[in-house]
């Protein structure tokens, strides 16, 4: 069982390290969309200028954030949660009411949201498909990857947090099964 417990705890940590990087790399562009949006209001406001390449780019990196953000925001447990028993469960019964949770419910929708999503990503990159504003962003297809690359991270965190439970109800503490924070 050890040998068994290493893999699982190993394979959380590999993935935890991958969320937490990707995570604090994508919340960097919050900043980039706010300094986007300070533009767009003083070229329109002030200099009586528009780009609609550049508010359309404000709305590419708003769905980076939330959508790639996703991942991480489970990793940390920033989830809304109906906790009005959770919060007074035992550790063992908080780890048998997420593993349940992510075995019945987020693995589920993120494989449903994943094959859902294919087919209409999949047409977009096949007509290299661009915004309809004549000067806007041609890359909608790239935007819509986005729907392809949440439930992948989503995924895989859900599995990572699935497992801790595993290893909490197997009598592990959450030290043993938790990734060390990665410095950027």
């Amino acid at each position: 069982m050890a040998w068994g417990t290493a893999v699982i705890s190993s394979t959380i940590v590999v993935i935890d390290r991958v969320t937490e990087i990707t995570g604090r790399a994508i919340s960097w562009l919050t900043m980039l969309m706010v300094a986007l949006v300070v533009a767009v209001v003083v070229m329109r406001y002030f200099l009586e200028m528009g780009s609609i390449a550049m508010q359309e780019s404000i709305t590419y990196i708003h769905a980076m954030v939330f959508m790639m953000g996703i991942a991480f925001t489970l990793k940390r447990g920033g989830h809304v949660r109906v906790d009005i028993f959770y919060r007074a469960f035992s550790v063992r019964k908080k780890a048998l009411v997420d593993l349940l949770g992510g075995v019945l419910f987020l693995i589920p929708v993120a494989l449903l949201i994943l094959a859902t999503s294919w087919d209409y990503v999949v047409a977009s990159w096949a007509i290299a498909e661009t915004s309809a504003e004549n000067n806007g962003l041609p890359f909608i297809y790239l935007l819509k990857t986005l729907m392809l690359i949440m439930p992948s991270t989503l995924l895989l965190q859900g599995i990572a947090e699935t497992l801790k439970s595993v290893l909490t109800l197997a009598g592990q503490t959450k030290n043993e099964h938790e990734a060390v924070e990665p410095t950027l």
